[in-house]
């Protein structure tokens, strides 16, 4: 089917469906400006890369190692035991 702008509209044949949700999918990546290969101008830097993620993964260990010594701390615990019984025995 010819295109009024050029060149030629690729469809899908018969039969054939679009994912579902697939809509929304093109229409959040248009929204954040990413460009799909398809439209020649080349791929976006928008996502990250393996050494990112590994990264980004040991830091989210060390945060939760931080946090999980802090909340087990007797000082933590002590506090959480009082305003627990002092919830449980107002009257």
């Amino acid at each position: 089917m010819p295109n009024p702008a050029g060149g030629v509209r690729h469809r899908r044949p018969l039969g054939v469906r679009r994912r579902r949700g697939a809509w929304l999918v093109g229409r959040v990546r248009r929204a954040l400006g990413c460009r799909s290969s398809r439209d020649g101008r080349g791929r976006s830097d928008a996502g990250m890369t393996t050494a990112e993620y590994a990264v980004g993964t040991l830091g989210a260990c060390a945060l939760a190692a931080g946090l999980y010594k802090v909340v087990t701390s007797a000082a933590v615990i002590g506090s959480l035991t009082d305003l627990l019984d002092r919830a449980l025995h107002a009257t």
